[in-house]
């Protein structure tokens, strides 16, 4: 089903950053995005806290605005001024220099969005040394293997964090030199307050080569260990510059990004590119509630707010009447990342919130924004846009498994005009990842014929916005027909029951596979038999052939902590295999089946 285009009036494609789409992509070159950032004084190199905090608070009309709004949970805010949080950050890089972390080495945070979080992560990257931020949710086992992959010099916790995962697991971890421990001294480690209370307020940052290590992003595999992903200082070039197209940041603006700062979409929206920009950010240290969520947006005035599609489908889910209760005026631009956007939310968005939402799409790897939904252009409900300008985006013939055809000789085939393949990015944008920690080979499989291969299979339409099929991996071989599950699961959507679904594919003697689908339902609606058949009827008439095969209830989906919905663990458990890593799981009880 197609739900058309949503244009944009004159005056807001005037308005927007990026106004005309083809024109920017003409224009745009990634050496003149570098002149629009500063630099280091003296020409000694490229350094992300610089560009987000230093050169703002040596700027006189700048040092005194809010940096970072924070909610606490207690329902308290505090803020932190551009100036402040450059003084902090200098007692931290000054604390490291104390303790005698060499550039290069690794200091992780298990924090969660708080103040401390901010100057941990600004002085770190002052310092030289590497930001490994981990999710304040792990158990003591995630923790301990990627403080023991990451070779971590340093970790910054907070009292409860320490006693509940770092306490059971210190004693296997003889590399890690320090645990700093948010507050006064106490018996849980070196105290982060008494250290910063010695160190001195004033610091300047070392030269910073941009191919320099600045950040390192844990990410799941389906099976063995975590992959670090490397990512370097000149990083920052791209979260300016994507910050500007893709969300249309500015530095009046007061930005929230619900992204938990372990996930690299945190890091780099939540915490680099806002404060890059010179917007005020909003950090809440709360759990997620439709309807506390309204009321921060309503009450802190948000202006740009980028949400995963899992919220806004709780949201849409919850009816429109909570959302008439709030005043969403300020609210410029909503913005998703995580998983696909089925295209009905951008519909309810735009009718509802009384704005549409602007799909995006990247990856751990590659850093920052790829693929958008500009603020200027149309949006195409359901599909993940167009490549930001700087970004060269290919779709490869694909093989038998989905993934790209390489032949004997390294090349690969490029598919032109409408077509569906393997997505893939041209090799040499700024936040790219420079590798995987320890593992060249697994790295160099990345890459082909100079495109990294983003292992998603996507199509594009003749007019160049692009679609996402599904995982490469995740999509479902039957009788000769490639199914991705995500065009199934945005079907199974628009039905009036069905708040969430997750379709995978189970083996058939006589296809190969077949649909299944697992779906959560709205409020009010109960399962049933006849809502079983009704459902499988709805998706038929829609889909034909590639419909489901059966339909199964369930009270909850297992989601990641970025939102997406873990289809491998959906085939895993339904076909009793190894579940994998699940250290990324947001939600352990998910997936009890349902009646009847």
């Amino acid at each position: 089903m197609s739900y058309g285009t949503i244009g944009k009036p004159d005056h807001v494609r005037r308005a927007a950053i990026m106004g005309d789409y083809g024109r920017a992509r003409r224009e745009f070159s990634w050496t003149h995005a570098r002149l629009e950032l500063s630099g280091l004084p003296g020409g000694t190199g490229l350094n992300i806290a610089h560009e987000a905090v230093d050169r703002h608070a040596a700027h006189p009309a700048r040092r005194g605005r809010t940096a970072v709004r924070f909610l606490d949970r207690d329902g308290t805010v505090h803020e932190l001024t551009y100036g402040e949080l450059a003084r902090r950050s200098n007692r931290f890089a000054n604390a490291l220099g104390t303790l005698g972390v060499r550039p290069g080495e690794r200091v992780f945070t298990l924090l969660g969005a708080r103040p401390e979080l901010y100057v941990v992560a600004f002085g770190t990257l002052k310092a030289r040394a590497v930001l490994a931020p981990l999710f304040s949710a792990f158990g003591p086992e995630p923790v301990r293997c990627r403080l023991e992959l990451g070779e971590a010099a340093v970790l910054v916790t907070t009292p409860a964090l320490y006693r509940r995962t770092v306490a059971p697991i210190r004693d296997a971890l003889p590399r890690l030199r320090h645990v700093l421990v948010v507050g006064p001294p106490g018996e849980d480690g070196c105290s982060l307050d008494a250290l910063l209370d010695a160190a001195g307020p004033e610091y300047r940052i070392g030269p910073t080569d941009p191919q320099d290590p600045a950040l390192l992003h844990f990410t799941s595999g389906t099976t063995g260990t975590p992959k670090g992903a490397v990512h370097v200082h000149e990083a920052v070039v791209a979260h300016h510059a994507t910050a500007r197209a893709a969300l249309d940041l500015r530095p009046d603006d007061v930005y929230w990004c619900t992204a938990d700062p372990g996930w690299v979409t945190g890091t780099s929206y939540g915490i680099v590119a806002p404060l890059v920009v010179g917007a005020t950010l909003v950090a809440d240290a709360r759990e997620f509630d439709v309807r506390r969520w309204y009321r921060v947006l309503d009450e802190q005035r948000v202006t740009v707010w980028y949400t995963a599609p899992t919220a806004l489908r709780m949201f849409m889910a919850a009816g429109p009447e909570e959302a008439r209760r709030h005043d969403l005026s300020a609210l410029r631009l909503i913005a998703s990342v995580g998983e696909p956007l089925n295209g009905e939310v951008v519909v309810w968005a735009d009718a509802v919130l009384g704005r549409p939402v602007h799909d995006t799409w990247w990856q751990t790897e590659t850093g920052a924004i790829m693929i958008a939904n500009f603020a200027g252009s149309d949006i195409r409900p359901g599909s993940m846009g167009r490549p930001v300008p700087g970004i060269g985006a290919g779709l490869l013939e694909q093989g038998p498994d989905g993934r790209a055809v390489v032949a004997p000789d390294g090349r690969v085939k490029v598919l032109h005009g409408e077509a569906e393949g393997e997505l893939a990015l041209r090799a040499g944008w700024p936040s790219m990842f420079r590798g995987y920690l320890d593992a060249p080979e697994r790295y160099a499989e990345c890459f082909a014929d100079g495109w990294y291969l983003t292992g998603d299979i996507a199509r594009r339409d003749r007019d160049g916005w692009y679609w996402f099929v599904g995982r490469a991996d995740d999509v479902i071989k039957s009788a000769g027909h490639l199914i991705g599950p995500f065009e199934v699961e945005s079907t199974l959507m628009r039905h009036p029951a069905v708040a969430e679904a997750g379709v995978i594919g189970v083996p058939d003697p006589a296809a190969g596979e077949i649909v299944k689908a697992f779906v959560t339902l709205r409020a009010g609606a109960e399962p049933s038999v006849e809502l079983r058949r009704e459902l499988l009827a709805f998706v038929r008439r829609e889909l034909g052939a590639v419909a489901p095969k059966s339909v199964e209830f369930a009270p909850a989906l297992p989601h990641t902590r970025s939102g997406k919905v873990m289809r491998r663990l959906l085939r895993a458990r339904e076909l009793g295999l190894p579940e994998g890593d699940l250290s990324t799981l947001e939600n352990a009880a998910a997936l009890t089946a349902g009646s009847p």
